[in-house]
């Protein structure tokens, strides 16, 4: 299982990756292998509003559909067409196919989520 140091993480096994006050958003790596192949990823739309914990999205594998959730609370600035067309592109990679971006609202929302060897200690309890 791949954790990248430099990016931030949720339980529920989003990744977060901030430039600026822009923030990109995809599933890990350790979901991508629990899903396994993945056949349809399903995005909302730009200027969509979210808030921290809303359902962005559905990611459908071979063996399960899973909902991907906002770690944030923000407004959808880009969607990655990429990873609609191609879904097995996150299998591949999954921390360099993000799935959206969002304009960060509120900053110290970032505090919350986990850092690197904290969702790898939280990962090894999932197993």
């Amino acid at each position: 299982m791949k954790i990248l140091k430099d990016l931030l993480y949720t339980k529920e096994h989003e990744w977060v990756r901030v430039e600026g006050d822009k923030a990109y958003i995809g599933i890990t790596d350790f979901a991508q292998h629990a899903l396994g192949s993945i056949v349809f990823i399903d995005l909302p739309e730009v200027d969509t509003q979210l808030n921290a914990g809303d359902i962005f999205g559905a990611v459908e594998s071979v063996k399960a559909a899973s909902d991907v959730y906002s770690p944030l609370e923000g407004s959808v600035v880009e969607i990655n067409e990429d990873v609609v067309d191609n879904p097995a592109l996150v299998n591949e990679d999954a921390y360099e196919n993000w799935m959206i971006a969002m304009e960060v609202a509120d900053e110290s929302q970032l505090e919350t989520l986990l850092s690197a060897k904290d969702y790898k200690e939280f990962c090894s309890k999932e197993v």
